[in-house]
């Protein structure tokens, strides 16, 4: 897939991201600055904060270099454990090599799945970066030890690629929000833009956005789409395939933090 599309169509996932806050993973930072409160007038502290000592660290440097300071002693404390809760919820989720007949081939946050046939290969690709979110808006008791957050899912916008010889026809699709309403088809995902080239995609390919197509139209390309296996629980299964990867991307990128910060190499 030419890189120039791919950046151009994660470009609209990073404005989703910043949705639900304390829906994310960031609701632990939140709880941090809770516990900040300003410093007594008189005391010069201006806009300098007070931490309430919540959680003491408790790990020593033991390199004897005194070159790490508190808030690294402390950032690597809480990476401990962090790391090791975030395993637990992990409960062993791996990523398959396989999924429907699609060969599944990860590069870093990139994710790509192929399925090849005599008379076409099928493509389906995306990549897991800010791509979580909580499937339920969390109830929030500000005495609880800790809120209740519901499951957090991957639903990454999705490409799929349909190549016969040096012809390729594509489609940009999406995870739809919420549950259909009645009279609505139940469809798991949308049809966000389709367009038709040669060779490698650029720029000046000429594409049609989903929810200005006919509507007879839009219906086939769905079906289209079921009968190359992206059907409604290919879909599920893929998010269930991202959410996996992304989990394991997060805790290596915790593991990279607390290895760089405790000044391992």
């Amino acid at each position: 897939m030419n890189s120039l599309k791919t950046a151009t169509l994660r470009f609209a996932s990073l404005t989703s991201s910043a949705a639900g806050a304390l829906g994310k993973r960031d609701f632990t930072r939140s709880l941090w600055h809770m516990t900040k409160k300003p410093a007594a007038v008189g005391t010069g502290g201006g806009d300098h904060v007070t931490v309430l000592n919540v959680h003491k660290p408790s790990i020593n440097c033991t390199c004897g270099c005194n070159v790490h300071t508190k808030g690294e002693r402390e950032l690597v404390e809480f990476l401990t454990e962090e790391i090791i809760a975030e395993r637990k919820v992990q409960k062993g989720k791996t990523v398959p090599s396989t999924l429907e007949g699609f060969s599944v081939k990860l590069t870093g946050a990139d994710v790509e799945l192929t399925k090849q046939t005599d008379k076409e290969k099928v493509v389906v690709s995306f990549n897991v970066n800010h791509t979580v979110d909580s499937e339920e808006e969390p109830e929030i008791n500000p005495n609880a030890d800790k809120p209740e957050l519901g499951e957090m899912r991957s639903k990454p916008q999705f490409e799929v690629d349909i190549i016969r010889g040096n012809s390729t026809l594509s489609f940009t699709c999406s995870y739809l929000q919420g549950e259909a309403q009645e009279g609505e088809y139940n469809d798991v995902f949308s049809i966000d833009e389709m367009s038709i080239f040669e060779g490698e995609w650029n720029d000046k390919v000429y594409a049609v956005a989903g929810d200005v197509l006919d509507g007879y139209l839009y219906d086939l390309l769905m079906n289209l789409l079921e009968e190359k296996g992206i059907s409604n629980e290919f879909a599920e299964k893929l998010s269930d395939l991202a959410t996996a990867h992304e989990h394991t991307s997060y805790i290596s990128l915790l593991e990279k933090l607390s290895k760089f910060t405790a000044g391992g190499k």
